[in-house]
């Protein structure tokens, strides 16, 4: 049975304090934009933006289909070689799916070594994926919750279920 564990309001508010403390504790590296990732990561990267000060852009990679988000990493890429540093923000680093391919479309792009990092509210110690920042981290293989944003709280019951379903040993 699936454990449905709902992201409030004010735990989205607090873990975005958190990634901008962070950001700001980090003496090494600033981004000059950051890149929310649809569809999960455009609401944190707009709270971020405020809570930090820093414009935002995005990237829909909602779909998994990469020749829709081919331009957009493009142009980003080319960003980079301009000399900005980019901040992609996503709600969850679980398998590191969607970071990895966004990081092999960077790559491909041109994309300057460094330039960019990635920051998630919530990171799975057990990803294929490692993150830069994060607010909260979990172990997939202890913690087998399916987390619910406030923003997927709006679909309907059967819709997070198939979500949570995609992907049966996540939450097994």
């Amino acid at each position: 049975m699936t454990i449905f564990t709902a992201i409030t309001h004010a735990d989205l508010v607090s873990e975005v304090r958190a990634l901008a403390d962070a950001l700001a504790a980090d003496a090494d590296w600033s981004p000059d934009h950051l890149i929310g990732i649809g569809r999960g990561g455009l609401i944190p990267a707009v709270y971020l933006s405020h809570a930090s000060g820093l414009p935002m852009l995005a990237v829909d990679y909602s779909s998994q289909a990469e020749e829709l988000a081919t331009d957009a990493i493009a142009r980003l890429a080319d960003r980079t070689r301009a000399g900005e540093r980019l901040l992609f923000i996503d709600d969850i680093n679980d398998s590191g799916r969607t970071i990895g391919h966004l990081r092999d479309m960077l790559a491909r792009a041109g994309a300057t070594p460094g330039s960019v990092r990635f920051a998630t509210l919530i990171d799975n110690t057990g990803s294929a994926q490692q993150v830069d920042y994060r607010a909260r981290t979990i172990d997939r293989a202890v913690v087998k919750d399916w987390f619910v944003f406030p923003w997927e709280a709006m679909a309907p019951d059967s819709a997070i279920q198939a979500d949570a379903d995609e992907v049966p040993e996540r939450i097994a």
